[in-house]
């Protein structure tokens, strides 16, 4: 699935709107330069240049002749990503051209978010579409923004389409439609084939769903370094045996978040043509229930070979990841990159804004936090604690899917992962939400990419290019 409606800058049109920004804490000096009758009008509307706030000027023929948006202080935009456009929906029709200059990170910021802002999930309702339309600044690079923006939009569609319309055989077409539409080469390995290609534990955590398991294994470019991206792909999860409360299952159609992600990575990733050779995983599969679901206390023999005890199948995602993660380590990538919504621990710990993150590279983990500052995607690095590795090793078998406790949760889900990953590989796991549950400026409720950006512009200095 590639979003029906491509994110695009307007057209330059000589009768564009000037859209003029003012920070708050320079309003007063700013207000002076204007003319009497502007100074009154902002002042009976109360502007101030408060992040969000907006006044419409208008000429003597009473047409709209400009926008003035408050653009805060830094610390309310710290606080508020892309609180600029708070207001977005209310700004008049028109099309706007940025008359203030901007230097080249904050301006791709509010570029970036105006064209996040024009998102719609209008599968199954008609939405309004939003009427304000921005030209590109010309030093800007329109094309690369429209199509990070593309990514996302690409992200969060998947997330929001429900398991029915999204289960494990939509999701491999959603791949292949991607796929095809960048030349990459495709490959699917589904139901009992899996067991006949040593992937037990993609089978195990699938065999009970109707729309059978499956790895989809997607490549593209011949020259550069090697990345290899893995999304969990759990479409839905029950929660299997051990199932989950009403009150859990609710949002388990966003469980694909981390496939999501990584494929609106690797849209950005392709259509921006980086010297690289990527390679992306997605162990596709619903945590069902039925008579022949994996049960508590079975012990799965893994793709490495490393044993595993079940002690709640509602940790699956972990189970599914291990089986692409080895198998995306016989090749030994330069880097090797996996994304899921894999824990509840993680959204007590950061909450729903941040995108937690393992590695034990301090290169990668510093170019990590730097570019999700930079592009606005916030990441958080957490700790491979190697003293809790004792929790996930049970008595019976290599390891436990579900230490008890409750403690620790994403950490312990962490080192469970890396136990599938070669010592030496150069290894981040991403441990995100998947979900804004408010609404926010650029971020309507629903289905949400997250580290996909910090990623992309860190990859440069990861990988050399």
């Amino acid at each position: 699935m590639i979003h029906s409606q491509a994110p695009k800058f307007a057209a330059s049109t000589p009768d564009s709107i000037p859209l003029t920004l003012v920070a708050q804490d320079s309003f007063d000096s700013w207000i002076t330069s204007q003319s009497k009758s502007a100074q009154n009008w902002m002042t009976s509307h109360g502007f101030k240049g408060a992040l969000g706030q907006f006044v419409a000027l208008s000429d003597s023929a009473g047409k709209l002749s400009g926008l003035v948006v408050g653009y805060g202080t830094a610390k309310m935009r710290r606080r508020k990503r892309f609180g600029a456009l708070a207001s977005i929906a209310q700004f008049p029709s028109a099309t706007y051209h940025l008359a203030t200059d901007l230097d080249a990170h904050d301006c791709e910021a509010f570029c970036l978010a105006w064209l996040l802002s024009s998102y719609r999930f209008d599968r199954y309702k008609a939405k309004p579409a939003l009427n304000a339309h921005l030209i590109a600044p010309q030093h800007l690079d329109h094309a690369r923004i429209e199509l990070v923006a593309a990514g996302e939009f690409m992200t969060r569609d998947l997330i929001n389409t429900p398991a029915a319309d999204m289960g494990p055989t939509a999701l491999e077409a959603a791949f292949r439609k991607l796929g095809e539409h960048h030349n990459a080469s495709m490959s699917s390995i589904v139901g009992d084939k899996l067991l006949d290609a040593n992937f037990p534990m993609i089978h195990a955590v699938g065999r009970a769903a109707a729309d059978a398991p499956r790895l989809l294994d997607m490549r593209w470019g011949s020259v550069g370094p090697t990345l290899t991206l893995v999304g969990k792909g759990v479409c839905f999860d029950t929660g299997g045996l051990n199932i989950k409360p009403a009150s859990s299952m609710g949002l388990m159609k966003k469980d694909m978040g981390g496939a999501a992600t990584v494929l609106g990575l690797a849209h950005m990733i392709m259509g921006l043509g980086l010297k690289l050779q990527l390679r992306v995983l997605i162990p596709a599969v619903e945590n069902n229930i039925d008579g022949n679901a994996f049960r508590p206390q079975d012990i799965l023999t893994s793709r490495k070979g490393l044993t595993v005890e079940i002690n709640n199948t509602d940790a699956e995602g972990r189970l599914v990841l291990a089986d692409a993660l080895a198998l995306a380590c016989e090749e030994n990538p330069d880097l090797l990159i996996s994304m899921a919504t894999l824990t509840g621990a993680a959204r007590v710990a950061v909450g729903p804004d941040l995108a937690p993150f393992y590695c034990d590279d301090e290169a990668v983990a510093a170019a990590l936090c730097d570019m999700g500052d930079v592009v606005q995607d916030p990441v958080w690095r957490m700790p491979f604690w190697e003293p809790y590795e004792a929790m996930i090793e049970p008595d019976v078998a290599d390891l436990d899917n579900a230490p008890k406790g409750g403690f620790a949760g994403s950490i312990t889900a962490a080192l469970f992962l890396r136990r599938f990953v070669s010592e030496t590989q150069r290894y981040a796991h991403f441990d995100i939400y998947g979900w804004q549950p408010s609404p926010q400026p650029a971020r309507p409720v629903g289905g949400i990419g997250q580290g996909a950006r910090a990623v992309l512009d860190a990859l440069p200095d990861l990988l050399d290019l």
